[in-house]
């Protein structure tokens, strides 16, 4: 009987464990392309992660978003394996070519594709401000 109740437990623990999923936007419009990397391998705990995703082919425009999920069929594998190997999934959404969505004007400081290192510098230097003043990144333009 204790041991059914120890059963019922880690059945419980393992089956209601929360699957960890994350997701970075960039900021740019999504486009309908993507690239996925089912079962990427990664090492010990994650701590040795998947390779490089390579999306300089199939995105000329950028990366609009990055999805990483430990499903749960991922989880089990690592869970029987002790967490040396931890497969994750990779998502990958490339972004549309010259659009950008939430770049406001006002957080942008354009320095130009012939700028001198001092204009560079003191662009640098604005973008630093302006980012301090805001709270919140601010992009500069080549």
């Amino acid at each position: 009987m204790r041991f059914m109740r120890v059963a019922l437990r880690l059945s419980l623990v393992v089956f209601l464990a929360g699957c960890y999923h994350a997701v970075v936007e960039t900021g740019l419009t999504p486009s309908p392309v993507t690239i996925e990397k089912h079962w990427a391998s990664g090492w010990i705990y994650g701590l040795v992660p998947p390779s490089t995703v390579e999306t300089m082919q199939k995105c000329p425009s950028g990366v609009a978003k990055v999805e990483t999920q430990l499903s749960f069929p991922n989880m089990l594998v690592g869970w029987i394996t002790l967490d040396i190997y931890t497969p994750m999934d990779i998502v990958v959404t490339c972004a549309q070519a010259g659009k950008r969505t939430s770049l406001l004007p006002s957080r942008m400081i354009n320095v130009g594709p012939n700028a001198s290192a001092a204009q560079a510098d003191s662009a640098m230097g604005r973008a630093v401000a302006l980012a301090r003043h805001i709270g919140g990144p601010v992009y500069l333009s080549f």
